[in-house]
């Protein structure tokens, strides 16, 4: 599937963020291809941030909080789409121009929020110190992204990430 030509065919311009699968997911050609979109692991989340995305099949929306790795969406699931060991995701929080930091408002809600401490501001010279991620620290439970009050933050696949870079 080919999210851009998708996007266009249905009057978006640009594309829609990539979207994160759940935690301990397999591959994306394998999730789609055996998840059944039963909505159990929807119905398994605490944190109800496991949302319908695109075509039906689930997707974690960080717009409600952060997830806590509780295992629920695996532990839920029937089909052969998770790995049920190791790390959940090798996912981590990407800060955006949008920061109010860049228009030199202070705001430190990201750090706030962030448990694993992996959000510490730099000393910059022009007076507000800037927010950097920590990618060692960072687990990509995405509790940072629904404080943010300017959206300035995606929980992007690490790969992604460095690309970006």
């Amino acid at each position: 599937m080919n999210a851009s030509r998708r996007s266009l065919l249905r009057g978006r311009l640009q594309a829609d963020a990539p979207s994160l699968r759940l935690p301990w997911a397999l591959d994306d050609s394998t999730f789609t291809e055996h998840c059944t979109r039963c909505s159990d692991c929807l119905r398994a989340c605490p944190e109800q941030i496991i949302v319908k995305g695109d075509g039906g099949f689930p997707q974690v929306n960080f717009d409600a909080g952060g997830c806590t790795f509780c295992h629920a969406c695996v532990d839920a699931c029937q089909q052969p789409v998770f790995h049920r060991e190791g790390s959940p995701w090798s996912a981590i929080a990407v800060i955006n121009q949008q920061c109010l930091t860049q228009q030199q408002v202070f705001c430190q809600n990201c750090k706030d929020a962030c448990d694993t401490s992996a959000i510490r501001f730099r000393f910059s010279t022009a007076g507000i110190s800037v927010p950097q991620i920590d990618s060692a620290a960072c687990t990509g439970c995405g509790a940072c992204v629904a404080p943010c009050p300017t959206h300035a933050i995606q929980i992007q696949p690490a790969s992604k990430q460095a690309h970006e870079s």
